[in-house]
């Protein structure tokens, strides 16, 4: 199965530019024979809370039907973080799109980053709960962004969910892009799964994204990597077969000592 991840800058509060470009690279993936496209983080309305506040929309309007079309002509399943509102609440999620157009699963992002000046907690209200879809042979499972500091997250999707492609949707910044590096790399190991990460470049409001999406295999190798400043498009084979054969010469599943991976003892 072919896998992409858009590398893509936006234009904060510019629903029909950034629709443009999620359309472009949607339709360049497409002509490579990719399956799957994976978007970054807050593609519909750019990366500022203030923005975000303006601009989110419920998924009836905004952003979601013209990707749902884009799906449905091209054929081709897209994964897009997004602001979703809801009521008085807005979200920070990722959508999964089937390549009817269907609207397969979406999550919300469950890790709020707090520290000032970006302050999420006061924009987002949390999500509650993981999710993971089949394709092909393949079981997905979404992530956004800071979510990649918690490994709890990742394995809970491999170990109660079955996912072993983990889809990260990202605006991570340049002060920690060896944070982002590492970590991605240690969730792949780690998990014996595939990490497909679609970050941001550009700057929205003061912060400047890192680029340096990548596509990793269950061995942690790197088979696709992205700079840490332009538009890309990275695209990538994956397979099930490769994770049998990785988790087959190691079966860290299989010795896991889950006796001792309780929750902490509360008591004082």
């Amino acid at each position: 199965m072919k896998i992409a991840a858009a590398q893509i800058s936006c234009v904060l509060g510019d629903l029909a530019a950034n629709l443009a470009r999620l359309r472009d690279f949607s339709i360049r993936a497409r002509a490579n024979g990719v399956e799957l496209i994976v978007f970054p983080e807050m593609v519909d309305t750019g990366y500022a809370m203030s923005t975000i506040q303006a601009h989110a929309k419920s998924w009836s309007e905004g952003a979601v039907p013209v990707l749902r079309e884009i799906a449905r002509d091209l054929r081709l399943a897209i994964v897009c973080g997004l602001s979703q509102r809801e009521g008085n609440r807005i979200f920070n999620a990722q959508i999964f799109i089937d390549a009817t157009g269907e609207i397969a699963a979406h999550y919300r992002k469950t890790h709020l980053f707090s520290p000032a000046p970006i302050e999420e907690h006061k924009c987002f209200t949390a999500g509650s709960e993981f999710t993971a879809v089949d394709l092909a042979e393949m079981r997905f499972g979404g992530s956004i962004c800071y979510d990649l500091r918690f490994p709890e997250v990742y394995r809970t999707l491999a170990t109660e969910s079955g996912a072993n492609v983990f889809l990260i949707s990202s605006a991570w910044p340049f002060p920690r892009v060896e944070h982002l590096r590492v970590l991605a790399t240690a969730r792949a190991i780690e998990n014996q799964s595939y990490v497909i990460l679609a970050n941001r470049v550009g700057t929205d409001d003061g912060i400047t994204f890192c680029g340096n999406s990548a596509i990793i295999d269950p061995a942690g190798v790197i088979v696709a990597a992205a700079s840490a400043e332009r538009e890309e498009l990275i695209e990538a084979e994956i397979s099930f077969d490769l994770i049998k054969a990785v988790r087959e010469g190691m079966p860290v599943f299989a010795h896991r000592r889950t006796d001792l991976y309780g929750p902490p003892n509360s008591s004082t």
